[in-house]
Order: C-alpha cells, then structure tokens, then sequence
C-alpha cells in the first residue's frame, strides 16, 4: 500500500471519529490522528457504544451512497408512486408498467413519504426522483420534543385498530378521530382479537357509542381469519393507513390482507401488555382485492400539539352543531355562562365522556412547543 493510500485510509477513519467524537471538530489533532495510523491515546479511546454508532454511520452512509446521474444521462419524465423512503433514496413505482425502481432524490425536494405521488426519470441503474406532486392529504406525527413528522401522504381512510390486550382507551380513539375530522379521512374503527373478548369486556358498549356517532366500526380476529371479508368491503377503494397502540395487531391485520408480502409481525410483551415496535418504516402495498395501505411505524401515543383548541373541538363530530351557538363568541367552552355546548353535556345530548376526552387534549395542547422545521 503506497503512503498515498495509507493517507487516504486512516483519513477515512479520523472522519468517522469526527461524527462521535466533538472536540476533532475545531483542533488539529487530526494531523496526529493521521500520524499514529489511527491510534488515539488511551484517554481518548472510543467506547464500544461510540465505536458501534460509527460502524452504523459508515454503514449507512455506503448504504445510500452512489453518485447522481447527470441529465444527460436520464430518460424522460414520468409520473409514479412512492412506496417507501429510507435515506436519501425511495422505491418509486412505475405508474405505468407497475415496476419498481430505486430511486435517488434530487436536492432540495423536501421531505418524501410513502404515498406520494412523484415525477421521475430512469437512469442506466434505478432513477431520480425530480419533483413531488401536490398533496390531497398529509398526515403528521409530532414526536415527543414537539417536531412535526411527516408519516404519509395522499391517505384517504384512517383505520383506528383497538384490541382487548392492550387496554383500549377512549381519549387514545378520541385523538385519532380528530386527526382524521381535521384530514378529512374517513374514520373505521376495527376491533382485533375479539376471540380474546371476555364476558365483562366493554370494548363492545365502546364500539356502539362510536357507532352512534356516525363511525363505522368493525370486528374481526386477524389469526382466525374471522371477519375479515366484512373489512375486505371496507378497503377496497383508496388508501388506508392502520394506526394504533403497539400490539394491537396491526401488522397481523394488514399480513392476513397481503398473504403474499412478509410483514414483521412482533409478540405482545408480557410485563407492559403494550407490544414492540415491528414495522420500522412506513411502506405503501396494494391490496389484491382492491385499495392501498400504508403500513407506518407504530406509535403508543397521537399527541396533537400541533393544533389549536378550535380544531380539536372541530373534530369531535357531535360538538359542531353546539360551537357557533354559544353567548360568547370566543367561549372556551369552560365554564362562561350561555355556552351551549356546556349546556348540551348537562342535557345529555352530548356524552359526557367525550367532553371530558376533549378536556383532557385541550389540557395537553400547551406541553410542548411545537417546531416544524
């Protein structure tokens, strides 16, 4: 190995270092980093987490590398799907021929998710997507530090998936409910796992009240195949995403619709009864019988700090027709004198349940503030 290639090589490793290690940033050490082969002093040794996060890193990086093709170098443009990102590369599917093809993206595109629908341009190997085309839907998630992310687009049906294990909670229905009130999807409400149904469960009298509502509601066990042609009638036009506590079986669910695709499914844990993780990113499928889905990484909460107290009462469907009626116009529905939806609770023509979830997510708004860059 000349020294040339030795320079190069240790080079390399100093960069990696870099990513871990802060103080690399601004001094020269790297001079002397080069000089030892790569050696750093004992008290400047990598920890075996530092050292693994750098294996992870350079991994990643060789994993989403590969030089752009220039222009001359790609065909024309056409339309297509994404179906799934990871990096800086998406698998786009062919709108006409229904291949799919790797994609690099073109700088400055901005985020990219399952859902979206695309203009491209193939390469002598994969392709490069040019240009995202406008959204009917996007559908967001705000994490815990108050960042908005964007999960998928172009959803048109929510699939709201409870079960008897975990322990479904009306407020955690609630916040997807107003989720899709405020996207305009249509709400289904799927029970999972009803052999597992007990005498004195009363997810049943839960379902009802939503039904009540207007919301259409289904029951079905994913494993035994129970029920699943009344679901089949439900998804088989547009895109449906599937949301919901981890281990409520949404991955048993969407694997029992596409026999032919594998989906991670994961086991129920025992000590919390709130299940793991499996689907680690978002993917678009195609049902056989008709409509998509998008099966995106499982959440145990929906936080919607993102939105204002009129849009979350604007999404409980029964408030509506009580808000605009109030004595105060800017009545916080509260505790001001005339508030017509205060008077509706009292009347019992508004569950009181409800008002109290709304309560509980109106409380809940001012946690953290929300940034969307």
């Amino acid at each position: 190995m000349s020294w040339g290639e030795k320079f190069t090589l240790q080079y390399d490793r100093f960069t990696a270092v870099r990513q871990v290690w802060p103080r690399y940033q601004t001094d020269t050490s790297w001079l002397s980093f080069i000089t030892y082969g790569g050696t750093i002093l004992s008290k400047r040794r990598l920890s075996k987490q530092q050292i693994e996060r750098v294996q992870k890193r350079r991994t990643a990086a060789s994993q989403t590398s590969g030089s752009i093709p220039s222009d001359d170098q790609l065909g024309a443009e056409q339309q297509g799907l994404v179906l799934s990102h990871y990096g800086k590369q998406a698998d786009v599917e062919n709108s006409g021929e229904k291949a799919v093809v790797r994609c690099h993206l073109r700088a400055n595109l901005g985020n990219i998710v399952a859902g979206d629908r695309v203009i491209w341009r193939a390469g002598a190997e994969g392709g490069v997507v040019t240009a995202i085309l406008p959204r009917d839907s996007e559908l967001h998630r705000p994490d815990s530090f108050g960042k908005l992310k964007l999960v998928a687009a172009n959803v048109t049906r929510m699939v709201i998936v409870i079960a008897p294990e975990p322990q479904a909670h009306a407020n955690l229905i609630d916040r997807y409910l107003v989720v899709a009130e405020t996207l305009n999807l249509e709400p289904l409400l799927l029970l999972n796992k009803q052999d597992l149904l007990s005498t004195e469960s009363d997810l049943p009298t839960l379902l009802a009240s939503y039904a009540a509502l207007g919301y259409k509601t289904v029951q079905i066990s994913a494993r035994a195949d129970d029920g699943m042609a009344d679901l089949r009638q439900h998804l088989h036009s547009g895109t449906s995403i599937f949301v919901g506590q981890s281990g409520v079986g949404k991955s048993s669910v969407i694997q029992a619709l596409l026999p032919d695709h594998a989906i991670k499914v994961g086991a129920l844990s025992e000590q919390e009864q709130k299940g793991r993780h499996t689907t680690t990113y978002a993917r678009l499928y195609h049902f056989a019988f008709g409509g998509n889905c998008i099966d995106s990484p499982g959440i145990r909460e929906f936080g919607l700090w993102h939105m204002s107290a009129d849009q979350v009462a604007e999404g409980f469907r029964e408030f509506r027709s009580y808000m605009h009626s109030c004595r105060f116009r800017n009545c916080s529905h509260k505790h001001e004198p005339g508030c017509a939806l205060l008077g509706a609770v009292e009347q019992g023509r508004v569950s009181a349940q409800r008002f109290q979830s709304y309560q509980q997510i109106i409380a809940s708004l001012d946690a953290v503030d929300v940034r969307t860059d």
